[in-house]
């Protein structure tokens, strides 16, 4: 099984490296706009009790970056399912349809790694004091299982919808949504409790929180809950492909 899984890890990484530097390229400009928008520009008239908005707004960048990257590195899939017909090759070779599914998102998680490092690097340069990256481990792990979540999204979305639109509309209806609301630019303290009830079910938010303020049981609870489901869904779809 291990075997099998770092083949998958291994083709995907071929791939990237080949693509290496425009992926670098294309992750810093989105952080930078933000940092630069967000950060220096409008966060220069905002002032927290806890420190800059600097230092709260670059966890909230690091969890919605890692929710897109690995979201948009899963999208291939739908393409080998629908367009290219190649991914019956995978069903067919000698390899666990587990294993392939673990493959492909932990290579969407080594992605969204490689992207959290540039992140934390450009954060650096702009003059952020990164005291949440006080606990390595603790942001390792949060980092690892928001990435398995969205993988887990993208992947069970691409077996199921029949085209780029209906992807698409996963990103419009429930990412896009997420990237604003769940504590990545403000807190959610203020928002109306209805509000604020739905927008801590989604696991983007218990990110954001555990980035920014440390380890904290329940919200490690719940995005282990949301990876352990989504992973699962993702291997049961992926086996429903070969009957």
């Amino acid at each position: 099984m291990i075997q099998d899984i770092l083949t998958v890890m291994w083709r995907d990484w071929i791939v990237l490296k080949r693509r290496l530097k425009k992926f670098i390229l294309s992750r810093l400009v989105t952080p930078i706009l933000y940092l630069v928008a967000f950060g220096w520009g409008l966060g220069k008239n905002i002032n927290l009790a806890s420190g800059s908005y600097l230092d709260f707004l670059v966890p909230g960048i690091i969890a919605l970056n890692t929710m897109n990257v690995s979201y948009m590195s899963i999208t291939t899939v739908h393409a080998e399912r629908v367009y290219h017909k190649s991914l019956e090759e995978y069903l067919s070779a000698p390899i666990e349809p587990t294993a392939f599914v673990f493959g492909k998102i932990f290579s969407a998680v080594v992605r969204a790694l490689i992207s959290t490092a540039l992140i934390l690097g450009v954060a650096i340069i702009f003059g952020a004091s990164l005291k949440f990256f006080s606990s390595p481990a603790n942001f390792f792990i949060v980092v690892v299982l928001n990435s398995i979540i969205f993988a887990g999204v993208c992947f069970c979305a691409a077996l199921k919808v029949q085209t780029y639109e209906e992807l698409a509309q996963v990103n419009t209806y429930l990412l896009m949504p997420m990237s604003f609301l769940c504590g990545t630019f403000f807190s959610t303290a203020e928002l109306p409790p209805v509000v604020r009830f739905v927008i801590e079910i989604l696991p983007l938010t218990h990110t954001s929180q555990l980035l920014r303020e440390g380890f904290n049981l329940p919200s490690f609870l719940i995005l282990a809950a949301y990876a352990i489901l989504l992973l699962w869904l993702s291997i049961k779809m992926f086996k429903r492909l070969s009957l």
